[in-house]
This record gives C-alpha cells, structure tokens and sequence, in this order.
C-alpha cells in the first residue's frame, strides 16, 4: 500500500467511512447512506480542500486515534472534542498540520454525539455503487473501523482553508423537527395524531445510524390491521407495534411494513444525528410546500 494512508490505531466505539451517499438506488433496496451530519462533513473537506464528493471519517461518542503515514492536513467538526497531534492540543474545527508518524487523537464527544475527521486527498478505499459509504444495513461499503485497520488516502487536490475556526451550529439541547403529514396519518386516532404534534417525546439510547427512536407516549391506531410493505424515504417517521416514533435516518430500509404517520424537513435531520439520549424532541406540523 502507499504510503499516503492512515493507520487506525483506536477505532472507537463506531467509526466509519462516508460520503454523499449512494442515491438513486431505493429499487434495488440500497438505501442512501452517506454522513448522518452532512453539513459537518462538508466542513471538513472544505477546511482541508477536499471536494464535496470526498469520503471522511464518521466517529460515535469517544473518536478515534490515527497515524498518518505521510504529512497530511486534518479537520475535525461536527460533535465537539478534545483534538490532540503526539499528545499536543489542536484545533478544533480548523485546518491542523498532521506530521507523518504523528499520532492524531479525536477524542470523546463533549457534547453531541458523531464527530466528522477529514483528510487532505479524502479516504480513497473502493467505491460500491459510486460510493465509499459504510451502509449499517446493507453492509455494503468498507466495514466500519477496527484497531490496525489501514486506509488509503487520495491525493490532495487544492490547498486547505486558511481560518482560525469554523463556526458550527452546537448540538441541540432540544430537538425541533418540523414534519408534514404523512401517506398513513389517517391509520391513528385523532387523539395521537394530536399527542404526536403537542407531547414530548425524548431520544432513546436505541437509536443508530438507521434511525431515531424516541421514548414518550404511545400513539394509538385506528387501523389495525397489517401493512403490506410500502416504500419509505429519508426523514419518514414510522411508527411500530410499540407506538413510539421512530424517523429514519440515513442507513433506513428502502421499505416498511409499519405505517408512516409523518415526514420530517431533510434540513431538520443534521441535528438529529447529533441528539444524545435524553434530548427532549418536538415534531412541529408545517404545511407542505
């Protein structure tokens, strides 16, 4: 292997490698996958200037430690965290030299759950259906990180950004996300459809790169009667024999058996990603656009 490529010295808890995603091939049953915080993966490959398209690492709560074969530039966004370079305190959200050999340490989430490691030239590991996304469900893509892992990295393209920090949206302390009615509303009571959009509901530990589980008051069915399995998109909140929400996120099926009573704005979703258990949730009614 090259020598530009970086060794996985601590994998973490759940670190994996993801891009845009891999759209277009819901009829197949691949799901889009890709960076549940987009807006943070982004970030840093614009502070080391990567192209969008570019694959970074997603980290799960405690981070990870990696040595860079060859000097590269790295960013890390998305959930705060101590960021070390040999035991040395970086920056945080900003462009950091990284010696070859160095040990690079993106630690524990301090507040927010993923956080989001790009390199100078992307992690080049072989694309599936155009792309490097680990898919939780599918298993398709690189499978997620472990100890000694060694991943190939592409060659830089463009110099890094030149800031100080990056602002970041902080990771909610309350999470709104704002739905629109969805295709089987009319399977629950008037009673839930009203406690969906008026109760609290709260993250639970559950949850995953596939969706959002909430803890809160059961909705209640006014068919019960099964569901024959429907086709079901990013954002959908389906709701299971427990009556508990659940809104899918980037790694969710491409169909369902249980009714979807809402859909959540993709805007909203970035936040979700970063919602620890515990974090109160609303879903707010808006009107279709």
């Amino acid at each position: 292997m090259s020598d530009h490529a970086l060794s996985v010295v601590r994998a973490g808890a759940l670190t994996t490698v993801q891009d845009l995603g891999r759209p277009g091939h819901a009829h197949l049953g691949v799901p889009r996958s890709g960076a549940l915080d987009a807006p943070a993966a982004a970030l840093v490959n614009r502070l080391v200037g990567n192209p969008p398209e570019a694959a970074v690492l997603e980290t799960t709560l405690n981070g990870c430690t990696l040595r860079p074969r060859s000097a590269v530039t790295v960013a890390v966004a998305g959930a705060p965290c101590r960021v070390t370079v040999d035991g040395r305190p970086v920056a945080w959200g900003a462009p950091v030299h990284v010696p070859a050999g160095a040990l690079l340490d993106v630690g524990a989430a301090l507040s927010g759950v993923r956080g989001y490691v790009g390199v100078s030239g992307g992690v080049a590991v072989e694309p599936v259906l155009g792309s490097r996304s680990t898919d939780l469900l599918s298993g398709l893509g690189p499978p997620p990180l472990t100890d000694g892992a060694v991943l190939p990295l592409g060659p830089p393209t463009r110099p890094h950004a030149r800031v100080d920090v990056a602002p970041q949206p902080a990771p909610p302390t309350e999470l709104v996300l704002r739905v629109t009615p969805g295709p089987r509303e009319d399977w629950f009571t008037a009673a839930a459809v009203r406690a969906f959009t008026s109760r609290a509901y709260r993250v639970s530990a559950a949850s995953n790169r596939i969706g959002l589980r909430t803890e809160g008051p059961a909705l209640e069915r006014a068919l019960t009667r099964e569901l024959p399995s429907e086709g079901v998109v990013l954002g959908a909140v389906q709701v299971p024999p427990d009556g508990r929400p659940v809104v899918f996120l980037a790694d969710h099926p491409t169909t369902g058996g249980y009714p979807v009573i809402a859909v959540v704005r993709t805007a909203d979703l970035p936040a979700a990603a970063q919602a620890v258990p515990g974090t109160p949730v609303r879903f707010v009614p808006v009107r279709r656009r």
